[in-house]
């Protein structure tokens, strides 16, 4: 278990993420829709004006349902495109700790991690007219699996085991996308833990495809290292190629693209830094730059998830023992990041951030004050400012808007 998700000192071996949470109690949901559309008539229009996009668009809540008072699965809703207000759906029940959901390329499935010492990964289909409808889960062969994310392909879903150090590969079905039986396992046996709290053995934070879908990147916070795999897109299968240490103690645990493909972004959990990487599409190979200020001060923050525009020029990350957002000028294509400020975040430890698909706002579970904050996004100057209150659901742990 590490410190900053149970409150407790580091290194008091007392388990995985047992600050488990509630998801609990989402009610009353808001309704979608296209606008009507009046027709001109065929002698004055050479074609129809197009739909207006619905007011309010889908919202997913992970969070921990092992204890005692837990949730029971994973929260939907809905978010209001205009104002950010969340309102609250209801629950997919039985969703064993869903801890951190992904949607599949499509837009109509939903996955999410089973985070228990037998892990999981439960594929959901996504219905215009009713609650996401389980397809099943498949184990993944590890213990406490964190993140999970669909090959840009589409074909496969990978997951991380955090607590076994290793992560999984299953094939997705095109047509429904139900998974199939894991194709892979792979276990980072090397190089050693690093000598920072929960560096006890190697835990795998983080599992993506790069942009191009070449390569497969793995961030394990236990051993300081981002390992770079070859996935056999036929078999499903990973054969690592490279790996990136970063600085001893540094614990890195998300890491995102720029949009050129050119460079990463890395948060390193341990040591409380960001790092510019950089990537070479052809090799794979992640190359590290210095440690960079998160802007929360001395000592550890625990910082969590990065993220970038998708026009590459700013960057954002989660620093849970500050409780802040912190706002980066994304400078010279990529392969620099300038602190420009951080802001508080409304909340208590930000576990996991993420934008609307328009990006004009911005999400934060704080997983430990059971509140969801949303931020409109300044598209000019990239500054956050708070939309509304807090959305209340006892321990979130991952937002998805959609």
């Amino acid at each position: 278990m590490r410190a900053e998700d149970t409150g407790t000192p580091a290194g008091t071996g007392t388990g995985r993420r047992r600050f488990l949470g509630t998801v609990a109690g989402l009610t009353a949901a808001a309704g979608t829709g296209l606008l009507s559309i009046r027709d001109p008539g065929p002698a004055r229009a050479t074609h129809r004006p197009r739909p207006r996009p619905p007011r309010v668009r889908p919202l997913f809540l992970g969070t921990y349902t092992s204890v005692a008072g837990g949730g029971t699965g994973v929260g939907f809703g809905t978010y209001d495109t205009v104002t950010g207000q969340i309102s609250a759906g209801g629950v997919v029940e039985g969703v064993a700790d869903p801890s951190y959901l992904a949607l599949g390329p499509s837009g109509r499935t939903l996955y999410a991690v089973n985070e228990r010492e037998q892990g999981g990964v439960t594929a959901m289909a996504l219905r215009p007219d009713g609650p996401p409808a389980v397809l099943g889960t498949r184990p993944t062969g590890g213990a406490g699996p964190c993140h999970l994310s669909v090959h840009p392909g589409g074909r496969w879903l990978l997951s991380a085991n955090y607590l076994s150090g290793s992560v999984a590969v299953h094939p997705v079905d095109r047509a429904t996308g139900a998974l199939g039986e894991r194709t892979d396992l792979v276990t980072h046996s090397s190089p050693p833990p690093g000598p920072g709290p929960g560096q006890d053995g190697p835990h795998a934070h983080q599992i993506l495809g790069a942009p191009d879908g070449r390569h497969v990147l793995a961030v394990d916070l236990g051993n300081d290292t981002v390992y770079t795999y070859r996935l056999d897109t036929p078999a499903g299968k990973l054969t690592q190629v490279s790996y990136a240490s970063l600085r001893p103690g540094a614990g890195p645990r998300h890491l995102t693209f720029h949009p050129s493909g050119d460079f990463a972004y890395l948060a390193n959990e341990v040591d409380n830094t960001v790092v510019v990487c950089r990537y070479d599409r052809h090799s794979g190979r992640l190359t590290p730059g210095a440690p960079q200020s998160t802007g929360t001060g001395p000592g550890t923050s625990y910082p969590a998830q990065i993220l970038v525009t998708r026009r590459g020029d700013f960057a954002y990350l989660a620093n849970r023992g500050h409780n802040s957002l912190t706002r980066y000028a994304v400078e010279a294509a990529g392969a620099r990041l300038r602190l420009l400020d951080t802001v508080p975040v409304g909340g208590d430890f930000p576990r996991q951030i993420a934008f609307s698909p328009d990006q004009r706002w911005l999400f934060a579970a704080n997983q430990k004050s059971g509140s969801v904050t949303v931020f409109s996004v300044n598209a000019r100057t990239g500054a956050l400012r708070r939309a509304g209150a807090p959305f209340t659901a006892p321990v979130p742990v991952c937002v998805l808007p959609r």
